[in-house]
């Protein structure tokens, strides 16, 4: 196949095009000729639009898949068209599935079976078995086999003693550990933030607390241990001032926050809509501002979607009952974008792709001549409405139906095929 990509921008700091608006015609997967102007009779397929951009593919770092075991929420098909149509052409999938991807050989089906879809998916293997909390998984023999990093997913390491264990076993070869910050044992009923709202609404709450003592503490076990932590999920202005001290004292310790943490407060929970009851819970206004300015700052090294889909019956039911999270690939650039419309096309990238490629080894794409595409296509000003009825995912707990975003992906480029939005 003959693709040209017309008078896009060109976001890549890798990339000697860094910065000027090109036309790129890509052949059987590579990047054949980039140049100011390229004959439309170059290629079997145009893109073209007004506003833009092109970077190197996106990556998310934390989405749950469904497959195998869940595949009544998603499978690794669905799962693969949401990611691709919301600009990300890697993703990381929790080991949350059953069986838990807690061996070498969970790790390899996933990876066999996103070989021929459009995006990359790589498995994060579990801390331990089972993700029970106490027994360490075969972490080094996931690791050979393709898992990218280890977490227990929605289930986070509660003792110190097998998390620092865990450090000191990925350090060996320089893995990471990626984890939700929550003391489950505090208010291990709660259902929101612990406030006002949850008060006046009759909610149990979950105060800030039980992250900020997680995050403390595994910043000490990463010094202890010299290893690499990240944190994903953070909410509490706190945690991201334990961060940022972590990383000036020279810690190996990053952080990511989700979409819908920044977009949305405890406020927007007054009509009890269970497409908000998230993992960790949103958190008053005053506080989201907060992380907004940690984002802007560099403290926030990348945004996770933190992709959680829940079939009909999951969701539609009592608050107390519904499980936790929402769909997130297709609308987290835009929420973040329309939030920020500030944020340079390459900001951006690093927070979609760029910082996290560093943080865990993944290769780095270059849009340059010879170079395979891997690439995402956006634009910083296209005004779009999110429909559920047109989500590609196989759920639909989504809170921004309807909603309104003013910047949209638009496809991306991969493995000689290209996937856009209608």
């Amino acid at each position: 196949m003959k693709l040209l990509i017309k008078q896009a921008c060109i976001t890549d700091p890798h990339s000697p095009h860094q910065g000027n608006t090109r036309d790129i015609l890509i052949e059987e997967g590579i990047i054949s000729e980039i140049a100011d102007s390229i004959p439309d009779g170059k290629a079997d397929k145009i893109i073209t639009g007004n506003g833009l951009y092109v970077s190197p593919g996106w990556v998310d770092i934390f989405s749950h898949f469904g497959e195998p075991g869940y595949e009544f929420k998603e499978t690794l098909e669905t799962g693969a068209r949401a990611a691709a149509a919301g600009g990300f052409t890697d993703v990381f999938a929790i080991p949350d599935s059953n069986p838990v991807t807690d061996s070498k050989t969970q790790v390899e089906y996933l990876r066999q079976r996103s070989a021929t879809l459009p995006v990359n998916i790589w498995p994060i293997g579990a801390i331990t078995r089972n993700l029970d909390g106490k027994h360490l998984a075969e972490m080094y023999d996931m690791q050979n086999s393709g898992a990218v990093a280890f977490s227990d997913g929605l289930h986070p390491v509660q003792s110190s003693g097998v998390l620092v264990k865990a450090l000191q076993y990925v350090k060996a070869f320089e893995g990471v550990i990626i984890q939700i910050p929550d003391d489950i044992s505090i208010a291990p009923n709660g259902l929101m933030h612990e406030g006002i709202i949850s008060t006046r609404l009759g909610l149990p709450g979950k105060p800030m607390m039980s992250e900020e003592l997680i995050i403390a503490r595994d910043i000490k076990l990463a010094r202890y241990t010299d290893s690499h932590i990240h944190f994903t999920g953070v909410t509490s202005p706190k945690s991201m001032e334990y961060i940022r001290r972590a990383k000036a004292s020279g810690l190996h310790v990053t952080c990511s926050v989700t979409p819908y943490h920044l977009f949305f407060s405890d406020a927007d929970l007054g009509q009890y809509d269970t497409n908000l009851k998230v993992y960790p819970p949103l958190r008053p206004r005053s506080f989201t501002d907060q992380l907004k300015a940690a984002l802007m700052d560099g403290t926030v090294d990348c945004i996770a979607s933190h992709h959680l889909p829940h079939e009909y019956d999951s969701k539609v039911l009592e608050f107390e009952h519904a499980k936790y999270g929402m769909v997130g690939f297709e609308t987290a650039y835009s929420a973040v974008q329309t939030l920020f419309p500030e944020l340079s096309p390459g900001k951006i990238y690093d927070l979609f792709g760029g910082n996290a490629r560093t943080i865990f080894k993944l290769k780095q794409p270059r849009i340059e001549r010879k170079e395979e595409a891997v690439l995402t296509l956006f634009n910083p000003k296209e005004s779009w409405q999110f429909k559920l009825s047109l989500s590609k995912s196989k759920s639909k707990n989504s809170a921004f139906q309807d909603h309104t975003f003013t910047a949209r992906p638009v496809g991306i480029v991969h493995r000689d095929e290209y996937f856009l939005n209608d």
